[in-house]
Parts: C-alpha cells; structure tokens; sequence
C-alpha cells in the first residue's frame, strides 16, 4: 500500500483535441438540442460535435 497520493499535472489546455469557445443559439433550437439529448442518452456538446461533422462533411461551396 503507498503511503502518498501522487498526483500527476494535467495536460496543457487543448491538448485533448478540443477547443473551447462559446456561441450563440437561438432557444428554439436549443429546445431540439436537449429533446435529441433526451431521446439519445447523449450529452448537448456530443451532440452539437456529431451534427457538425456531419454537416461540414456534407455541405457544398457554390461557386457564383
């Protein structure tokens, strides 16, 4: 059994992959983001990654 706790330092911000940043959403659509959570067991940001991979993955650049 050890006698301390050790604890290791966390990894520099960012490092898992992820950046934080805030945007704004209107409440309705809101509203379906927490339906969707609800009906899926899956929290809002896993959500909102998986709609955005998909919609970045599947969207088109028309060129006039």
């Amino acid at each position: 059994m050890q006698d301390k706790l050790i604890i290791t330092k966390k990894g520099v911000k960012g490092e898992d992959g992820y950046k934080v940043f805030s945007i704004r959403i209107k409440d309705d659509l809101v509203e379906k983001l927490d339906r969707l959570a609800q009906q899926t067991n899956r929290s809002r940001n896993d959500l909102i990654n998986t709609l955005l991979d998909f919609a970045i993955d599947h969207c088109e650049v028309e060129n006039p």
